[in-house]
């Protein structure tokens, strides 16, 4: 059985591979939500919850890829699994290209499939807990003074002391003075957990 809360969107035109499939996950213990075309997976994308999408490659309107290329532009990181049928495969290795996390070919074995959702759901889950760490790692630099955050700024650009004060247009002491501050602010005693927390906040992207 399925152990993950994720649901998994099945996005087909074929409405026996929608039945067959969405059969066999549901009975797998998987939450599914069923798609006939990716234009009515995408309209709905931006509000849905994280989960995996097992896509079919060759759909009428919108393909598979051009689905997967949609998300990536509107920055929807859902782990994508591509269905191809026997003959798909450069087809597949492009979808792999752009970050599919596996395909699976028809006629699939439920193992072969599951295997790949697997994996899907482990990158989601990784996903997440970055996502978590960010948004802990934002909350301890907002009580950060704004002159303290521009010190934080330049260490990340791996500046001395000497040039970010030069940058700033305060002295090398005050700057110090500013990097002592910020780091008892975070806790952290060393300049490499200072940047670690730093970088998981996205600070100097």
């Amino acid at each position: 059985m399925a152990t993950t809360e994720h649901p998994v969107y099945l996005v087909d035109d074929d409405e026996s591979v929608r039945r067959s499939v969405g059969f066999m996950l549901k009975t797998s213990g998987f939450k599914v939500e069923l798609y006939v075309g990716g234009l009515e997976f995408l309209h709905d994308a931006r509000q849905l919850e994280p989960g995996c999408v097992l896509l079919d490659i060759q759909m009428p309107e919108v393909g598979g890829l051009e689905v997967q290329q949609r998300l990536l532009e509107h920055g929807l990181a859902f782990p994508v699994i591509v269905m191809t049928g026997h003959g798909d495969v450069n087809v597949a290795v492009q979808a792999m290209k752009a970050g599919a996390v596996d395909f699976v070919e028809k006629p699939f074995a439920k193992e072969a499939l599951l295997d790949a959702l697997s994996e899907g759901f482990e990158r989601l889950e990784r996903s997440d807990l970055k996502t978590a760490r960010r948004e802990e790692a934002r909350l301890r630099l907002n009580g950060l003074t704004v002159r303290e955050r521009d010190v934080l700024e330049g260490l990340v650009a791996g500046h001395p002391n000497k040039t970010i004060g030069y940058d700033l247009g305060i002295s090398s002491r005050t700057v110090e003075i500013h990097r002592a501050n910020l780091m008892r602010k975070l806790d952290v005693t060393n300049l490499s957990d200072l940047l670690r927390i730093a970088f998981a906040a996205g600070v100097g992207e």
